[in-house]
């Protein structure tokens, strides 16, 4: 929790662990589910048979300056673990000088699937968040990651966000990518290459091992050019795009969920 010592503020540590396991009767058992700090955990009704659909709910406003938040999440023989969150993520300055971190590590083993579908992440004015994602994935392991980034409220410009994604199937390299915006980061992040003016940008990567032999080939996904697929060199793909709000990039990433997962 906050810990306060005359108007200072020191940054926040909060995890949440998750261990879902096969029940042996075709459901999904939860024998780790813990929040603390600025995480609270919830089970939900999940949407499929054999489901087990968990909530993170925000205890705590940010993260804030300093705040490093983690959030472990493992899926194991059997299971089919699908984690969101019920609202946005809104990265806040605060007073505490310094970058806030936030670490997701996922780990999928054989016969295991774990869908990861958070809500949107908001850089507002004057924040710094560093957001790490790392998937560990066995040959058999079944992965739904996406990831969306809002740059600045309604009316105001972004703070700086620092974004990398991580994956490794069996032990070897999938996808290693990285992405700074906002004020500080390398020149060009705004320009015609990268997000050419749009302030909404996600991601979408499906693991499955029928990809190995048979996978979806690359495909410009809109008229306009905003959104790709591209297999990548295993069994998986991904699916980019920017558009110029919230709403339009989750129609696009909702509608490559619909078809690929």
């Amino acid at each position: 929790m906050d810990r306060v010592s005359g108007h200072a503020r020191v940054g926040v540590r909060s995890t949440a662990r998750l261990v879902a396991r096969g029940d042996g009767a075709g459901g999904t058992a939860l024998p780790v589910m813990e929040g603390e700090g600025s995480f609270a955990v919830r089970r939900v009704r999940g949407a499929t048979r054999g489901e087990a659909r968990v909530m993170l709910v925000g205890a705590m406003s940010g993260p804030l300056g300093g705040d490093h938040l983690t959030v472990e999440a493992r899926a194991e023989q059997g299971a089919h673990l699908r984690v969101g969150s019920v609202a946005a993520t809104l990265a806040l300055p605060g007073q505490a000088k310094g970058e806030a971190r936030y670490d997701v590590r996922l780990t999928v083993t054989d016969g295991a699937r774990l869908d990861w579908l958070p809500e949107q992440l908001i850089s507002a004015n004057d924040s710094d968040l560093r957001v790490t994602t790392r998937a560990e994935l066995a040959p058999g392991a079944r992965l739904v990651l996406r990831e969306e980034q809002v740059l600045g409220r309604v009316g105001e410009q972004p703070g700086r966000l620092t974004s990398r994604l991580t994956l490794h199937h069996a032990g070897r390299p999938l996808l290693d990518q990285e992405l700074a915006c906002g004020p500080g980061a390398p020149g060009g992040w705004d320009g015609p290459a990268v997000l050419a003016g749009h302030r909404a940008l996600g991601q979408l990567v499906v693991v499955r091992p029928e990809f190995e032999a048979d996978p979806p080939p690359a495909a410009v996904l809109d008229a306009d050019g905003t959104a790709a697929l591209t297999p990548l060199a295993g069994p998986a793909v991904l699916v980019t795009a920017v558009a110029p709000d919230a709403l339009r990039l989750r129609r696009t990433l909702d509608a490559a969920l619909a078809r690929w997962a």
